[in-house]
């Protein structure tokens, strides 16, 4: 799939999925804190959304950053400060889906992730480096081979002063 490819897919996923919810352009837009002409490029494939923007879109819409992005094992995402791969989603027969996601976290700078549904948890596995993640205000510090978990249904960010490598895996509960 070429990029002008996924741009079109992910803008289709989000109006289809905004559609779905009976929300208009403008209501997505004021939620997400992203501009309604920014939103409409988006949705008509026009422009590329960083993962910050998909993030916001997400929350408000009600559904893990894999239902915009994609579930295809290797789809990736960046922001400033963070860069995701999706390894692989599996859905529960209970509705309840699990995203594991290789991340990159770049030195020196912050990556805000907006809140997630109510019971969403991540889990975050420090490969290499160390990083410090959680709730804001919250945050924990974790080395190589260490691992944080917390609910993220309330704005959380992650951050390191070297750069990191880790495993993040999503699981958000039925809805």
């Amino acid at each position: 799939m070429t990029v002008e490819e996924r741009r079109r897919a992910v803008g289709s996923r989000i109006a289809t999925i905004r559609g779905d919810r009976g929300m208009s352009l403008s209501e997505l837009a004021r939620r997400a804190g992203i501009g309604k002409g920014s939103l409409s490029e988006i949705e008509s494939g026009q422009r590329n959304p960083t993962l910050d923007t998909l993030y916001a879109v997400a929350g408000p819409l009600g559904v893990p950053l894999t239902a915009l992005l994609g579930e295809a094992a290797g789809t990736e995402g960046s922001g400033e400060f963070l860069h995701a791969q999706i390894l692989h989603v599996e859905h529960h027969d209970d509705g309840a889906t699990t995203e594991v996601v290789w991340l990159r976290i770049l030195p020196g700078g912050v990556r805000t992730s907006p809140p997630h549904g109510p019971g969403v948890v991540e889990h975050v596995h420090v490969v290499t480096g160390d990083l410090r993640a959680g709730p804001a205000g919250a945050e924990q510090a974790a080395a190589q081979g260490d691992s944080l978990q917390w609910i993220s249904d309330r704005e959380h960010t992650y951050r390191s002063t070297a750069g990191a490598t880790a495993v993040l895996t999503i699981h958000s509960p039925p809805v």
